[in-house]
């Protein structure tokens, strides 16, 4: 319910309250039925309280509005925990405006966090840390060499000079027989120290990562006719790892893996075979990985994709699985 500050009959108001009200006579025109479901700040006259200057005392409210009718709006107030909505009558509205929503708790996360569930779908992944950096390898490698699990994580405070740092990862690929790779942020501070140095990005690989809810992303699967039985969980998943499939003679005609890591979902080797593109087996293959991860209390689900792969950022796009950070792997100067 409403807390019921405003439940009372209103008290009179003060010469002062009034023409503090005069000045936009109110409310703000950006304010009405039509903000009923969005986020809005909102600022009020305090009854019975004298603001610094002597006029009325004013207090700003940010949430979502609930409702605005006969006289009140209630909005609901961001922040965690059991706040009640509160219950304001338009005559106190100073001024107010819609705001952009809230970010996700799940766009929240730092980027680091995020990369580094990585290493969780690689398990044979040698690591080793370089204070907030992360120095990874695969040493026996089943297949391509990824790149996400064959270069130094370079998010955070390496904990040395960049300089000194820059050279330990060198030498750290160097007796482990791999190419010297950093990934990094893209705009950001390590990223622009390192260029500096001469390090330079890999003109392929720049990748996006991104997530969103698990639920809202099978919905939009559903609801575009991509939930089909053509795609089945293969004998070889496990409690944590999946791999799913649809059938075909000879080798699969699409395919994708997932990781379990608490409640959220890494996809990834999300492929179809090219004679079988634009089919559907794509989106048949996430619905399949995705209900798997929510029968086990995944509720976040992630993946990347290269930047350049645009057919594939589209459908992402439109399933609600949004942009969290862009990464780019950057090689070392050629020695002479």
């Amino acid at each position: 319910m409403p807390d019921d500050e405003e439940a009372h009959p209103l008290a009179p108001v003060t010469s002062a309250e009034a023409a503090g009200r005069d000045r936009l006579t109110g409310q703000a025109a950006s304010l009405g039925p039509h903000v009923v479901g969005q986020r809005v700040v909102v600022r009020r006259v305090v009854r019975g309280e004298t603001g610094p200057s002597g006029g009325p005392a004013l207090t700003d409210l940010l949430g979502t509005c609930l409702s605005w009718s006969e006289g009140f709006c209630v909005v609901q107030p961001d922040g965690r925990g059991s706040q009640e909505p509160v219950r304001i009558a338009l005559a106190d509205i100073v001024s107010g405006k819609p705001v952009p929503p809230r970010p996700s708790v799940r766009q929240r996360v730092p980027a680091r966090e995020a990369e580094l569930r990585v290493v969780r779908m690689f398990p044979g992944t040698q690591t080793e840390p370089l204070g907030e950096w992360l120095l990874r390898t695969d040493p026996a490698p089943v297949g391509r060499l990824y790149k996400r699990v064959n270069s130094c994580l370079a998010l955070g405070a390496p904990g040395l000079p960049l300089a000194e740092s820059a050279a330990t990862v060198q030498q750290w690929y160097a007796v482990r027989d791999r190419d010297p790779l950093a990934q990094v942020e893209a705009g950001s501070d390590v990223e622009a120290g390192l260029l500096a140095l001469g390090w330079r990005p890999l003109p392929h690989g720049e990748a996006e990562l991104r997530l969103g809810s698990i639920s809202r992303t099978l919905r939009g699967l559903r609801a575009s006719g991509g939930a089909g039985d053509e795609a089945v969980v293969a004998p070889e998943s496990d409690e944590e790892r999946v791999l799913v499939v649809v059938p075909g003679s000879g080798e699969p005609l699409a395919e994708g893996r997932a990781v379990l890591d608490g409640d959220w979902l890494g996809l990834h080797d999300l492929r179809v075979r090219i004679d079988q593109r634009r089919r559907g087996l794509a989106r048949a293959v996430m619905a399949t990985l995705l209900d798997w991860g929510a029968e086990r209390g995944a509720l976040t689900a992630w993946l990347h994709v290269e930047t350049d792969n645009v057919a594939a950022r589209s459908l992402y796009d439109g399933l609600g699985l949004g942009v969290h950070h862009v990464v780019r792997y950057l090689e070392p100067p050629p020695t002479s």
